[in-house]
Order: C-alpha cells, then structure tokens, then sequence
C-alpha cells in the first residue's frame, strides 16, 4: 500500500499519476470554491489553464447557461462573472449553470492530473466524502496520489495541512509500518501533527491566508476551514468537473 505527497505540479511527471487515484487539492481556495458551486446546483465546472482558455471555452457553450469564474492574484478577472471566493457561488448564482473556472493555481493542479484513473476534489467543506473515495481507491488499487496545488508553483501550507490530514486518516491499522509514503507524504503527516484538527489556525498561519485577510477576504479564509458543511463529491473527468451521486441517489 502506498501513499504519495506532491506539494505543488511542478515537476509533476505523467507516471506521477497514470493508473492512480488523484486528490487534488487547494484549500484557498479553488477546490473549495468547486464544492460550493456543485453543492449549490452547478451542472458542472471546466476547468482552464488560462484566461484565454476560459473565454475559448465559454464560445462553445450558450450564454445564458455558463458562468466564466477566475482571479488572478487573488481578485476576480475583470469582465468575469465571479472571482474564486466561494462565498460568491451560492446556489441563486450558480444552480443549472455551467462555471467555466481558471485560478493561479488549483485549476492548474486539476489540469496537472489528467492521465490518473480518477481526479478526486478535495476540501475541507467535503472531507469526510473524499476520505471516503479516496479510503475505497486505497484499498482498492493500493496506491493514492495526493497533489496539493500549492502557490504559484510554490510550496503552501494549507494544502500541506489539508495532505497530512489526509493521509494521517487513511494509513491502516498499524500505521507507516503498514504502508509505503515519499518525503511529501511524511512531511504533510508532520504538518498535520502540528495543528491537529485545527484546520482554521492552520489556514491563518499560511502565507496564503494572512493575504487573503489583507485583501479583505477574511470570510473566505473561514469559509475554506469549515469541515463538511458541503456533501459534494466533485470528480474530474474528460475535462469536466461533475457531482458524483452513487447509484442509489439516482
């Protein structure tokens, strides 16, 4: 059984992922600002890599059922719709639509991940579903890469915290003794040692967060530390970011 850390997708290799379930990862706040969307009611995200890419894509779809969404260092591209704060994806804005989504970095990561049999978005608003997915692929394949967007090709601590936390819940019984794990892995586990289950402290103490508050998102920062206050499982595939419902939800 193995368990792999990737701190940001520089240096991020196909075989990195080919063949292996993937939980992708940016806390502030782009995979949580996809669980906000999708549990509101959005049909689907689709993620690009630039901002030129979002517009490319935005032609081919109607107006009137798409949302372009995306910042570039932290504030809304000007002429978008919405920026990347979740607060902004609340189900009147977003249910029915489809959110054409860029960021500096997560949409970066989710992209990075293509080539792995499955694209898992994670957050703290829907921990407890991921760690169910992510539980079942382990036990399932053996292996699990965890890929933290990290900040502008730089390691974050958010995304650290939120790996550790992680893999810490799905190491067997018997812990490292039980499964195979990279430095990252072993460092994030470290991380998460640290500040426990106090995903707020950890999201304050970050680079990341700290600049957020100063640009006046405060909310965001909380928001983003909340643990499972939105049931959503996003899984990425063919370029489209959708709710998995299991079969019995219909």
């Amino acid at each position: 059984m193995k368990i792999d850390v990737f701190f940001t997708p520089a240096g991020l290799s196909p075989s990195d992922v080919a063949g292996r379930s993937v939980v992708v990862l940016d806390i502030l706040r782009a995979t949580t600002t996809i669980a906000f969307a999708l549990a509101g009611g959005a049909k689907a995200v689709l993620p690009a890599a630039s901002t030129e890419e979002a517009l490319r894509i935005a032609q081919n779809l109607e107006r009137d059922d798409m949302l372009l969404a995306g910042e570039r260092r932290s504030v809304r591209i000007p002429g978008f719709a919405l920026g990347n704060s979740p607060l902004e994806f609340t189900p009147e804005a977003v249910r029915g639509k489809t959110i054409v989504m860029t960021t500096t970095n997560g949409t970066q990561a989710l992209i990075a991940a293509q080539g792995a049999r499955e694209i898992i978005v994670g957050a703290a608003v829907n921990f407890a579903l991921v760690v169910q997915r992510a539980r079942a692929a382990l036990e399932q394949h053996g292996d699990l890469a965890i890929l933290c967007a990290g900040r502008e090709r730089q390691f974050a601590l958010e995304d650290a915290f939120a790996a550790g936390r992680l893999a810490k819940v799905l190491l067997p019984e018997g812990g490292l003794r039980r499964v195979e794990v990279n430095d990252g892995a072993l460092a994030s586990l470290e991380i998460a040692r640290h500040f426990g289950e106090r995903w707020l402290r950890a999201l304050r103490a970050s680079t990341h967060g700290r600049e957020l508050a100063g640009l006046g998102f405060r909310n965001d920062v909380k928001a983003c530390a909340e643990e499972n206050t939105h049931p959503v499982l996003p899984l990425y595939a063919d370029r489209r970011i959708t709710a998995h419902r299991p079969p019995n939800e219909g």
